[in-house]
C-alpha cells in the first residue's frame, strides 16, 4: 500500500542535485576502531557553543546564576540530553527496541528524539536549581535561548548523514537522496527538509530569542523566554513536517491519523509554551542578581 504512495508521489530526478554527488559521509574520520561521527560531533558542538553562549547571558544583570553554577549545569543538561533522548526515540519512534534491551545503548546506531531530549533536559535542570536553591524557572529561561545552536548543528549532522529526508519534490533545490525507496524504484527528488530545519529550528528560532533577550525585558518576566522557546520550535517543526517523509515505522500512524508523530508531540509544546507566555505577566518581579549587585527592575 505504501509503494503506490511513493510512486505517484515520485518527481522525476533527473536536472536535480544528487546527494551522492555532494561527497558528504556520516562518518568524520576512523583511527584502528574509533570513529568519530558528525552526528556526535554535532552534539559535542551544540553543548560547548551553547554553554558559552550561556556564559554570555549570565554575566548580564539579573542573571538566575552565577558562572559557577553554569559549569555544574552542563553536566545535568548533557545527561538530560542524552537519557531524555534516547528513551524519547524508544517510546515514541521504535518501541521494539523494547524487547532488544541492549540495543538501546547503542547510541552510536543513531536514534535520538528531540521532545524526549527537552522532557529530559528539563528534568536535569529542576533537580539542578533544587539542589542549589535556584529559580527553576529562571534557569530554564536562560538555557532555552542556548538551545538552537545544538537543534542547528544536529540537523546539519541529519543533512550529512542523509537522513530524514523530505517528499518528493521538484523544486530546484531538491535533492535526490538514496535508498528512499524499496524494491529498487526509482530514488526521487525530495525537500532537502533537514536544511529547512537548521534554518527554521536553529537560526530563525535564535534570532527570535536573541532579539527578546537582549531587546526586550522579557528575561525579567519567568517564563516567558522558555515559552517562546517552545511555541517556536512546536510551530517550525509542525510546518516542516509537511514537508518531510514519516519514519519508516511511523507511514502508517501517519496515514490512520493525519499528522507526524513529530506534529503530535508538537502540539502540547506548542501549548504549553502559549500558556508559559500569557502567564509570564503574573510573574514579573524585581530580580536579584545572583552575584548580589542591586536589584534590577
Amino acid at each position: 500500500m505504501i509503494l503506490p504512495a511513493l510512486a505517484a508521489g515520485a518527481v522525476p530526478a533527473a536536472g536535480h542535485i544528487r546527494f551522492a554527488d555532494l561527497g558528504l559521509h556520516p562518518d568524520v574520520f576512523t583511527i584502528g576502531f574509533f570513529t568519530l561521527r558528525w552526528y556526535s560531533l554535532a552534539y559535542i558542538a551544540g553543548i560547548v557553543i551553547g554553554w558559552w553562549y550561556l556564559l554570555k547571558l549570565i554575566a548580564q544583570p539579573g542573571a538566575p546564576m552565577a558562572r559557577r553554577h553554569a559549569d555544574d549545569l552542563v553536566f545535568y543538561a548533557t545527561l538530560g540530553i542524552i537519557l531524555g533522548g534516547r528513551i524519547g526515540y524508544v517510546l515514541f519512534y521504535a518501541p521494539e527496541m523494547l524487547v532488544r534491551p541492549l540495543s538501546i545503548l547503542r547510541l552510536w546506531d543513531g536514534g535520538m528524539s528531540f521532545h524526549g531530549g527537552v522532557v529530559g533536559t528539563s528534568l536535569g535542570i529542576i533537580w539542578f536549581a533544587r539542589k542549589n536553591r535556584l529559580d527553576w524557572l529562571r534557569v530554564h529561561d536562560w538555557v532555552a535561548c542556548c538551545v538552537p545552536f545544538g537543534l542547528f548543528f544536529g540537523r546539519l549532522a541529519n543533512f550529512v548523514n542523509g537522513e530524514l529526508w523530505g517528499k518528493p519534490a521538484d523544486v530546484p533545490w531538491a535533492i535526490v537522496f538514496q535508498n528512499t525507496v524499496p524494491y529498487g524504484i526509482a530514488e526521487p527528488a525530495r525537500h532537502p527538509s533537514q536544511l529547512y530545519e537548521a534554518g527554521l529550528e536553529g537560526v530563525a528560532l535564535f534570532a527570535l530569542l536573541w532579539f527578546f533577550f537582549w531587546r526586550t525585558d522579557a528575561r525579567y518576566y519567568p517564563g516567558r523566554l522558555v515559552g517562546i522557546f517552545l511555541a517556536g520550535y512546536g510551530t517550525a517543526r509542525f510546518v516542516v513536517e509537511f514537508f518531510r517523509e514519516p519514519d519508516r515505522q511511523l507511514v502508517e500512524f501517519a496515514q490512520a491519523t493525519g499528522l507526524h508523530m513529530g506534529q503530535w508531540l508538537c502540539v502540547p509544546m506548542i501549548a504549553g509554551g502559549a500558556f508559559l507566555i500569557a502567564t509570564s505577566g503574573r510573574r514579573r518581579r524585581r530580580v536579584e542578581a545572583t552575584a548580589g549587585t542591586a536589584s534590577v527592575a
